[in-house]
């Protein structure tokens, strides 16, 4: 219970402190949120070069030192550190899955359109002009969620009118009415669905010959955003990585001659601060890259569906004076459904956009502290190298598993899925990273990959590869250790499982991105004989005495055993069941006499009853008498 209470207070101090902190930074008018304040405050806790001890419970004056510190690194002035844990704040706070932006733009679509459709759905209206403006309203909220054309155009309001009196007259409103709220909103969905694919189809009827270009029925959204966000996160990526590139060539010189050289102050820490700065930013901008390039995938397969939609409608109605709605219909709502996930991906692409322009204030501070003519003092004995350079220059370097039986080497050639490996560090060399202070160098996943404790580890060259996979515990803690100096890694590194008092974030992609396990492929052979001979051993043979007793009671009790069986009312019907009787036996028994009785028969004879009409009856008893002489 002590330990819980201590936790909770533990807690609640720091809950003040990084209150007190966030009001402090607002009085000094430099706005800081919780979430920035507060990984501020663990990652000061964790740096042993402030000396505070995580596991001892922080005293007052330890509270004024830590408020101090964390004050002190929120208030720097062009500081590239701090600048790259903003951006990885604000970074986090913004971007997610594609499925969830989707869900998003939807959500605020529904949110935008929920007074009109409330308006809609509430309607009471029962006389011609209440119902003529309800009308209306339904012909804006068409409008407004269809988004082919501003409201305010009187020549579009005319066309979307046309097409919904074509398919829901004003006669039909009076059904309308009696609905139900939610039947209300669907069929509203319904017929926005309907109208807009009318009159997308007679937009593209106005385009001469079947084969047009529907480029011009793109939404506008689309075609505004689809050839800038791509071409302009492109641009900003390679501006990004060409700072990249010369920072590290500056740091792999100096780090290589052991300091700056004599009669040249360079301030190191900032070189390796801005490194991180603009690698970082190049590792966010490559995701949003990608999610544009995704887009545009998805505008193209579109595009293609949109137009053989269109050709199809085209030949059902082409040259017909009436066609069945079931055939139409159908097509119109898929034209509609078309145009929406256009309408989404340029959406989707205008928030990319908009993050990749928030991203840049982030890389200023670096750039206005090493501009273009100090930098390229610095150049002067240093060669400029490429990622991609880097990576030719080993190629020709590969890890032979033999040399290092211990660790386990996966190998482009010998392990599926191989392009897909959940690499440390972010894919960059930890040992450079260890023995370099600092250094950030890409790894060659071609020279081998470390399988180490369920982690991918790549290197700079063969030589780092060996050095690091002789002691790889050492390395790994000594790259925590260069995280708790610079913060900042710990996001760019991806080493939140290491740090996960301090991380501050959500993982972005949670369930989407499981660690993809290696299949290693290997050649192998057995040899068995063609006519095996069979061995002659008795399997039940048993050579012990008390094994052989131990059997031989076992089946003694066996046999003492009996087996009983029931029989119940709900079983009766799942098994047969038979049962034998006896059938009864004819008895007889035989006396010695034979014995009788007879009991005279009555019989009475009345004469004189015809023939005389004043004759006398005469009654004769004809009973004979019994007696015992008879018996």
């Amino acid at each position: 219970m002590s330990e819980g209470m201590s936790r909770a207070s533990a807690e609640i101090v720091i809950e003040n402190i990084i209150r007190e902190i966030s009001r402090e930074c607002a009085a000094r008018g430099h706005a800081a949120s919780d979430s920035l304040v507060a990984f501020m405050v663990k990652a000061v806790i964790l740096d042993p070069r402030n000396g505070f001890n995580v596991d001892r419970t922080l005293t007052k004056q330890d509270v004024q030192k830590l408020e101090g510190l964390c004050l002190d690194k929120l208030m720097e002035e062009c500081s590239p550190s701090l600048d790259t844990i903003k951006m990885q704040m604000y970074f986090n706070m913004n971007y997610t899955s594609r499925r969830e932006f989707l869900e998003e733009i939807h959500r605020l679509g529904e949110s935008r359109l929920g007074v009109v459709s409330r308006e809609i759905t509430d309607s009471r209206g029962k006389t011609w002009e209440e119902l003529h403006a309800l009308y209306n309203k339904i012909i804006t909220y068409i409008q407004l969620r269809s988004g082919i054309d501003s409201p305010a155009d009187d020549s579009a309001v005319r066309e979307a009118a046309a097409a919904l009196q074509s398919v829901f007259p004003q006669t039909e409103l009076g059904a309308f009415m009696v609905l139900l709220k939610r039947d209300k909103e669907q069929q509203l969905k319904e017929l926005c669905m309907l109208v807009t694919g009318i009159r997308l189809f007679n937009k593209a009827g106005r385009r001469s010959g079947e084969e047009a270009d529907l480029s011009e029925l793109m939404p506008a959204v689309l075609t505004v955003a689809l050839p800038v966000t791509a071409h302009s996160v492109e641009k900003e990526l390679k501006a990004s990585q060409t700072l990249a590139w010369k920072y590290t060539a500056v740091l792999e010189s100096l780090t290589e001659c052991d300091g700056p050289p004599a009669g040249r102050d360079v301030p190191v820490v900032l070189l390796k601060q801005a490194l991180y700065n603009v690698r970082q930013h190049e590792a966010f901008l490559k995701m949003l890259l990608s999610d544009a390039c995704v887009c545009a995938e998805h505008v193209e397969t579109l595009q293609a569906e949109l137009s053989s939609h269109m050709k199809l409608l085209r030949e059902t109605v082409q040259s017909k004076m009436a066609v069945p709605t079931a055939k139409v219909f159908p097509l119109f709502k898929s034209i509609s459904k078309l145009w929406s996930g256009l309408q989404d991906e340029g959406e989707l692409l205008n928030v990319l956009s908009n993050i990749a322009l928030n991203l840049q204030p982030f890389v200023a501070s670096q750039a206005k502290i090493f501009s273009e003519a100090p930098l390229d003092v610095l150049l002067e004995a240093s060669k400029v190298k490429t990622d991609e350079q880097r990576m030719a220059e080993s190629s020709d370097e590969r890890i032979v598993p033999a040399e290092m039986p211990t660790q386990q080497w996966l190998l482009p050639e010998t392990t599926a899925g191989f392009c897909q490996l959940p690499l440390q560090y972010n894919a960059v060399c930890g040992h450079t990273l260890a023995s370099r202070d600092g250094l950030l160098l890409p790894g060659n996943p071609h020279i081998g990959v470390l399988h180490h404790e369920e982690k991918f580890y790549v290197f700079s060259s063969k030589e780092a590869a060996l050095k690091f996979a002789a002691g790889p515990g050492a390395f790994v803690t000594e790259v925590a250790e260069k995280a708790k100096q610079f913060p900042e890694l710990i996001r760019l590194l991806e080493l939140h499982q290491q740090f996960s008092r301090v991380s501050p974030y959500s993982e972005i992609l949670l369930g989407e991105t499981s660690p993809v396990k290696p299949v290693t492929k290997c050649e192998s052979g057995t040899q068995t004989d063609v006519h095996p001979a069979g061995t002659g051993v008795v399997q039940s043979y048993e050579w012990n005495e008390w094994a052989l007793r131990r059997k031989a009671i076992q089946l003694a009790d066996l046999r003492s055993k009996v087996t009983h069986s029931a029989q119940t009312d709900l079983s009766h019907m799942r098994r047969d069941g038979a049962t034998q009787t006896w059938l009864p036996k004819d008895a007889a028994c035989q006396s010695k006499r034979d014995g009788g009785s007879s009991v005279p028969k009555p019989q009475v004879y009345l004469s004189g009853l015809r023939g005389q009409r004043d004759g006398r009856v005469v009654r004769t008893n004809l009973t004979r008498r019994w007696s015992r002489r008879g018996r």
